[in-house]
């Protein structure tokens, strides 16, 4: 082989790989790039170390059942995933419905509008972010109503993500993030005017103590809606296929357990919360939740491609391959949860502080 034809081969290759890893990287723009993948606060030598220290929460389940463990144990999962999570699925961390015509972005935006619709937000208003990761609906919800919206995370990383992206979509003036415990939040009695979770309070050991922290900080007449993960009518206890797949849910996503929907009025109730509405979002005629999942298989697999490439060259942390891959058979478990009916990541419920 010549000299030029070794040159346009080389060029061909460095430009299949930029292609490869920088253009197809990103799941959104102004997102992570592949090769700036790391294990969010943890140092890069320590990330397999804390994969492995994740994976004994579920060997002593009942560490997992207490409040002064749950910090430490989302804290470190969030820290293995959110780079992952950003790279590959977008800066906003939950499921929406498949809308015909529509992009997975663009009914992302729609879901998280209809939460901040249904809580009456206006411009002028506090509204909270309950588990705002690194402020996708924070944003969306912000650009959308005109209110000033505060999110809280346990994860220093995700809030230093956040108020980067914040930045850079020229929303600082309306968004705030504050690290802290959703359990223990440092905010005043009766100082928001609305609140949202979206996808989050399923990390709390015990939904009735998040719920009873969002009560204390509205204000008396404020709207408050979340969408909880839920295992459905159709779960069966019994069932070691159905049982399978929860825990796997439950594993891959740091939960300390799953709860029925039949617990999430109930639990609103107990608190003091009246409930105004209640309505699974994931049932038809809404389309797939778990579409994107199935679709994204292929892109799972080119993604896995390039990390193990990265870790091999040193330039992301070599338990980043372990994390992808749980990640990956997560997401295996969410698309039989959605398909047989047995889970729900969209259980919506809203609910009001009596005046």
């Amino acid at each position: 082989m010549d000299t030029l034809s070794l040159f346009c081969t080389g060029a061909l290759l460095a430009g299949g790989l930029y292609w490869f890893v920088c253009i197809l990287g990103p799941a959104e723009q102004k997102g992570k790039r592949a090769t700036d993948l790391s294990g969010g606060s943890i140092s890069s030598e320590k990330v397999r170390d804390n994969y492995n220290k994740y994976w004994t929460f579920f060997r002593r389940p009942k560490e997992i059942e207490t409040a002064d463990k749950v910090p430490d144990f989302v804290d470190t999962f969030y820290n293995l995933v959110t780079d992952i999570y950003e790279w590959g699925w977008g800066q906003s961390f939950h499921f929406a419905p498949s809308i015909p015509g529509k992009s997975h972005r663009d009914a992302t935006r729609l879901h998280e509008e209809m939460a901040v619709d249904l809580i009456q937000a206006k411009p002028g208003h506090k509204i909270l972010d309950v588990g705002c990761g690194v402020g996708g609906p924070m944003r969306a919800i912000a650009a959308h109503s005109r209110a000033n919206v505060v999110g809280i995370t346990i994860n220093d990383y995700q809030v230093n993500r956040a108020r980067l992206h914040n930045k850079k979509a020229g929303l600082d003036s309306l968004c705030e993030v504050v690290c802290g415990n959703f359990l223990q939040m440092p905010f005043e009695d009766n100082s928001f005017d609305g609140a949202y979770s979206i996808e989050a309070t399923c990390h709390a050991p015990k939904l009735e103590d998040v719920y009873g922290e969002i009560f204390r900080v509205l204000k008396p007449g404020a709207l408050y809606v979340s969408y909880e993960w839920v295992t459905t009518d159709k779960y069966n206890s019994e069932d070691a296929g159905h049982v399978a797949v929860i825990q796997g849910i439950e594993r891959g996503d740091a939960l300390p357990g799953l709860r029925s929907y039949s617990d999430i009025a109930e639990t609103a109730k107990k608190v003091g919360f009246e409930v105004v509405k209640e309505k699974d979002l994931a049932k038809p005629p809404a389309h797939p939740w778990w579409s994107r999942l199935k679709m994204g298989r292929v892109a799972y697999w080119r993604n896995h491609i390039v990390v193990t490439i990265l870790a091999a060259l040193g330039i992301a942390p070599k338990g980043t391959v372990d994390v992808h891959e749980m990640l990956f058979h997560t997401a295996d478990h969410l698309t039989k949860g959605g398909e047989s009916g047995i889970f729900s990541p969209m259980h919506m419920i809203l609910c009001r502080k009596p005046n």
